[in-house]
């Protein structure tokens, strides 16, 4: 693509602890254009949330990004300074947390919250600000947003709060949004909605934005791309459609088939035997080659990034190609 919004190469960002480093993220490579939704899935300790705070330099020591580069419409992030990262979070680059209180402070109002948002990065009036925050919280389907801009945190529901934190990234209209699981405490209902108002955004005003999550029902409603993370490492990636329609991974595969819907009434669930193994131990070679049925001695070596097919890769000695029952 010839308008690439965010591409990291290579991401490895480590944590050093009495035990050992554990590598929560290894390896990573992932790119996104202009107006493009990329799900980035896999089981919870798969290190899809330390890659999304690692594009945005948020990873608290003991952490640390220890190689590779993220180049956000042509700056490598991971070369500026804590000044300039804070110039773009917020502006250009925004996050909205799984949890809206790690964005809301329960003791402000929230027109104070919204406001002081806008005056740090753009040069206006306070009545302009209010005015963006306003519509801002608008946007994101909030009634009467004039009068709900004087409320507190605790005034509105859980579903309402992270309407107000994602009507807080958008205020200036951002290059690219991460979202870390914010609609996995919502009911469904309010789940759609921000769904349908996050691929607007997407597509009126050019923003890419990656959607982390482990809901596959989500992905296939949201995503033009999808990314299974497992052990730190992206292990297949392709259009949603061709991934979820045709997963050629194991683990991919193991993932889809253990979705509820996709089993027999009356049978008992699929699961992918065993458990994720330890970021501190990892088994040399594949990680996942201790749940695999496929796996052979060829699997203690490290599985290249191979193109299966057109703009479907994966990281597998053994793909599976059969068509997902």
């Amino acid at each position: 693509m010839s308008d690439i919004t965010l591409e990291v190469r290579d991401l490895a960002t480590h944590f050093a602890t009495r035990a050992g480093v554990v590598r929560a993220v290894d390896g990573v490579s992932f790119s996104i254009a202009r107006g493009q939704v990329l799900g980035l899935v896999g089981e919870s300790g798969s290190g899809k949330s330390v890659t999304g705070f690692s594009v945005l330099g948020l990873v608290d020591a003991p952490g640390r990004i220890v190689a590779g580069s993220v180049v956000f419409r042509g700056t490598d992030l991971t070369k500026l300074d804590e000044k300039a990262l804070r110039r773009l979070r917020g502006n250009r680059i925004a996050m909205i947390f799984q949890d809206p209180m790690m964005t809301l402070n329960p003791v402000l109002r929230i027109d104070t919250q919204m406001i002081e948002t806008v005056l740090a990065h753009a040069q206006v009036s306070r009545a302009e600000a209010r005015a963006r925050a306003r519509d801002a919280l608008g946007m994101v389907g909030i009634p009467s947003p004039e009068e709900r801009l004087s409320a507190y945190p605790h005034q509105f529901s859980g579903g309402m709060r992270q309407r107000v934190a994602i009507a807080i990234a958008l205020l200036h209209r951002p290059d690219l949004i991460i979202a870390d699981e914010p609609t996995t405490a919502l009911d469904v209902t309010i789940q759609a909605q921000i769904l349908a108002e996050v691929q607007k955004l997407a597509r009126d005003h050019g923003t890419a934005l990656i959607w982390i999550t482990h809901d596959l029902s989500v992905v296939a409603g949201l995503a033009d791309e999808i990314a299974v993370m497992y052990a730190g490492r992206i292990v297949e990636t392709g259009a949603v459609a061709t991934v979820l329609d045709r997963p050629m991974h194991p683990y991919t595969h193991g993932l889809i088939g253990s979705v509820p819907s996709r089993n027999r009434r009356g049978q008992n669930l699929r699961q992918i035997p065993g458990m994720t193994p330890s970021l501190l131990n990892l088994p040399p070679g594949c990680a996942f080659r201790t749940r695999c049925a496929r796996a052979d001695g060829a699997c203690e070596s490290d599985p290249p990034e191979n193109e299966a097919a057109p703009g479907h890769f994966l990281r597998c000695f053994h793909p599976q190609l059969e068509i997902a029952a």
